[in-house]
């Protein structure tokens, strides 16, 4: 009897997975270091200006009555991140479904210190501002920057077992649908009903699409979601919100099962292999041209419209929308008082939310669950491992500047003064997170899954 290599077992499947996700939002995590490096410097340049004045540019789409426009920092913040919302309504679908949320088990523990990790920071901020026009701030230390967060972890190589980088992106996941709840129900000001109510018609037309006649092909979905996305935009709710809920009618069913698919690859390989006529290319071979037509055909109907979507947009948010974010809404002056500025109610708020608020939240809410016996550790993690990861929860930046500018967005002065606690509680996060990490875990070399066939068999 042979013994199955490392590739045989499904855990390697959902390994390899995590681990591609992994590395994309890491390697998005350094474009989104570098760009914020880069706005900082160019706002802080004698070429200030320009910066400025980029941003504030007017762009304008559309004919006739229809037209939209607005400045160049708005389609950033409502268009792109649009984009941004919908892949991680997306990404929460799929954890729902299949992934860290999709038992109870496995949902406790990173539910309940994400619940920790919002609650704390958000009432030491409202503690600080309570009574003030800045209390409507206190959603800002709630957020989590999933990018930013593992990219610091995937500085520490190894020595970050898997089941902690899967425990952060479910906190991060479950922090993204707070922050989600948290801007429809308390950052929408007024509401245009007749816009609504035809983004939900179209909205349930997108849901009707893929329960009740099964359309598979995103071209519809992608079509619809935008004219959700215009609707939401003039309805008052915030658009990004439109990605979120038009991710949520995407299907995530296949209509080929494992066994169908292996034997209709069985076959369109055999008829390749025996169509192999020496001297002839596929360009002149009819019958291997019908066997790639057949792959194709099998792979589009074992694969899920939601897992292709994602795949797609996935690089485009990690290395282009969230870098053109930052570049667009960190470039924040920092004047020679800057340390004085961190002392009042906004900044200070922010920063202990984020620093404090979070380590406190999510570390004690993984003990609590823990101690009541209500779920383990993650895989090969201690509860220092996961004071580290709480750190590393810390760093808000791109929600937590989101939420800013939705929070103030009649107070300049009170966004420029979140943004520079956020900058500076994200690097002080990253920084502990990163140490904590590095020294105070054991490094026993064995924190992630074997390569190649060195799984245990």
């Amino acid at each position: 009897m042979s013994v199955p290599k490392s590739r045989d077992f499904p855990i390697h499947y959902l390994l390899s997975s995590f681990d591609k996700f992994f590395k994309m939002e890491a390697a998005g995590g350094l474009a989104l270091m570098a760009c914020t490096i880069a706005a900082l410097t160019w706002a802080n340049s004698p070429w200030a200006a320009s910066y400025d004045a980029l941003w504030q540019t007017k762009l304008t789409v559309g004919a006739g009555g229809w037209v939209l426009s607005k400045p160049a920092l708005l389609w950033i913040n409502d268009g792109l991140m649009a984009i941004f919302f919908f892949v991680v309504g997306l990404e929460i679908k799929r954890e729902l479904l299949v992934g860290g949320l999709s038992t109870p088990s496995q949902t406790i523990m990173p539910v309940a210190a994400a619940v920790g990790g919002m609650a704390v920071p958000a009432l030491i901020y409202f503690t600080l501002n309570a009574g003030q026009e800045s209390a409507a701030g206190w959603g800002i230390p709630m957020a989590t920057d999933i990018a930013f967060a593992l990219g610091i972890m995937s500085l520490l190589g190894r020595r970050v077992p898997v089941g902690l980088k899967i425990f952060l992106t479910a906190v991060a996941i479950v922090d993204d649908i707070g922050a989600i709840l948290v801007i429809a129900v308390f950052y929408t000001t007024s509401l245009n009903l007749a816009a609504l109510f035809t983004g939900l018609a179209v909205l349930g037309l997108m849901a009707v699409l893929n329960l009740r006649w099964g359309i598979r092909h995103s071209i519809p979905y992608l079509v619809l979601g935008v004219v959700v996305w215009f609707a939401f935009l003039l309805s008052g709710i915030h658009a990004t919100i439109a990605g979120v809920l038009a991710a949520m009618t995407i299907p995530a069913g296949t209509r080929m099962n494992c066994s169908t698919f292996v034997e209709e690859l069985r076959g369109a390989a055999e008829v390749f292999e025996m169509a192999i006529t020496p001297g002839k290319s596929v360009l002149t071979n009819k019958e291997q041209q019908m066997a790639l037509h057949s792959l194709e055909h099998a792979y589009e109907a074992a694969t899920t419209p939601l897992q292709n979507i994602e795949h797609a947009l996935h690089p485009w948010v990690s290395f282009f929308i969230m870098p053109v974010f930052a570049l667009a809404n960190a470039g924040v002056p920092l004047r020679a008082d800057v340390f004085a500025e961190l002392l009042t109610p906004v900044s200070l708020g922010v920063f202990l939310g984020l620093v404090v608020g979070k380590q406190v939240g999510v570390t004690g809410a993984c003990w609590l669950v823990h101690k009541l016996g209500l779920a383990d550790f993650p895989s090969r993690t201690t509860l220092v491992h996961l004071w580290g990861a709480a750190c590393l929860a810390g760093v808000g930046f791109t929600m937590s500047i989101f939420i800013g500018n939705l929070a103030f967005s009649e107070a300049p002065a009170l966004i420029a003064l979140a943004k520079i606690a956020i900058l500076f509680a994200s690097l002080v996060s990253g920084l502990l997170g990163y140490l904590v990490l590095r020294w105070l875990t054991p490094d026993d070399g064995d924190a992630g899954p074997p390569s190649g066939d060195a799984w245990p068999s």
